[in-house]
């Protein structure tokens, strides 16, 4: 072809081209507006791909039900909800309960999720056997030796597929002048239980990132046991990698400051900070169980959900802040429907701490988070 005769036919092309494409945009800016779901244009995981990972916790019902679909195409990383705490996974001495752990693995791996465990070692929903020999109180030595079996055949049948996790989860003390909390594994083994723990993790698997978790470590005085604790372990050359800050917070806390003050505080410690286990209660905070009570409202009031829009937008606007401190914020779980807090700690009160409704459908402070 000619230049002269290329010129006359691209002249023609460029307008067709121009006209073409007017014509594609204005069609689906009309699709988009009258026809598309709500939230169909809108990812999560997508908004936050140059900030930090999202996840969320799951179960078997997550993967197999509804739920799954809004799990593909908003998150990157999953957390097994329950199927790898102690209790479920390890029942009985000698005996290990794979299945639901492997459906959720297998899941994220088909899917090229990031998998976190959860968790290793904990004094809630643990595997009640190791802590008793005959009928007697196991010795520490029996303990740290079960505890290290556990870890061991844990951490080594996945390795290679879940590449953090979370060792030890609440050894903390909520109030008073010590650091740890007394609970089982502090009574029999003392302070050595959170070290040996994240020793026997580190070898058995050492390309794995090893976690702190923990509740409330955004209120200043438990923030700073939490801080002198890995701050002795680093001390002592423990292999730490990061903290995960529970965000089981509702629309009344934390603070901004006080979330500013625990990355910054945890961070100076050269540990990636995670935010794990987030959801934001309507309700203030309370741990002790209890019934609902006669008249008490579990309506998602305008208020309410108004001051949630709110506590979402100020905490990951203030993630945001914090992109190389912070590597991943999981939701524990995806939808309303599926929250713990339905149930815990007031059973039978409906509560509505996540990004998604009881129908799955996108909340207005899901546009909060996404829409920046």
């Amino acid at each position: 072809m000619s230049k002269k005769s290329f010129g006359i036919a691209g002249g023609s092309i460029v307008v067709v081209i121009i006209t073409a494409v007017y014509m594609i945009t204005a069609s689906g800016s009309k699709s988009k507006s009258s026809s598309s779901p709500a939230g169909e244009d809108r990812v999560l995981k997508n908004a936050y791909n140059d900030y930090f990972s999202i996840g969320a916790a799951i179960n078997g019902h997550t993967i197999e039900g509804p739920d799954s679909i809004l799990l593909m195409k908003h998150f990157n990383s999953v957390t097994p909800e329950n199927a790898l705490k102690p209790g479920p996974v390890h029942p009985e001495e000698g005996t290990y309960s794979w299945g639901r752990a492997d459906r959720i693995v297998n899941f994220a791996l088909r899917h090229q999720m990031r998998i976190h465990g959860h968790v290793l070692v904990w004094h809630e929903q643990a595997a009640d056997w190791m802590f008793t020999t005959g009928g007697r109180p196991a010795t520490k030595e029996e303990l740290l030796g079960r505890m290290k079996e556990h870890i061991f055949t844990v951490v080594q049948r996945y390795k290679g597929k879940i590449g953090a996790w979370d060792v030890v989860n609440e050894a903390v003390a909520d109030n008073g002048p010590d650091i740890f909390r007394h609970n089982i594994w502090y009574d029999i083994c003392g302070e050595d239980y959170v070290k040996q723990a994240f020793i026997y993790a580190h070898e058995a698997d050492p390309q794995a990132k090893l976690y702190y978790n923990d509740y409330n470590i955004i209120r200043p005085d438990k923030r700073e046991r939490a801080y002198e604790l890995l701050k002795s372990l680093l001390y002592e050359g423990v292999q730490v990698d990061g903290v995960g800050i529970q965000g089981h917070w509702s629309i009344y806390e934390p603070s901004e400051k006080e979330l500013r003050d625990a990355i910054t505080r945890f961070s100076s410690l050269g540990l990636d900070v995670q935010i794990t286990e987030l959801d934001m209660s309507v309700y203030k905070w309370e741990k002790d169980r209890r019934d609902k009570r006669v008249g008490e409202s579990d309506d998602l009031t305008p208020g309410r959900e108004a001051q949630q829009v709110a506590q979402y937008d100020m905490i990951f606007k203030t993630l945001r802040d914090y992109k190389d401190k912070i590597d991943a914020v999981t939701l524990w779980g995806v939808t309303d429907r599926s929250s713990w807090l339905n149930y815990s700690p007031v059973r039978g009160r409906k509560n509505y701490p996540l990004l998604f409704d009881r129908e799955g459908k996108p909340k207005k402070a899901f546009y909060k988070v996404v829409d920046f």
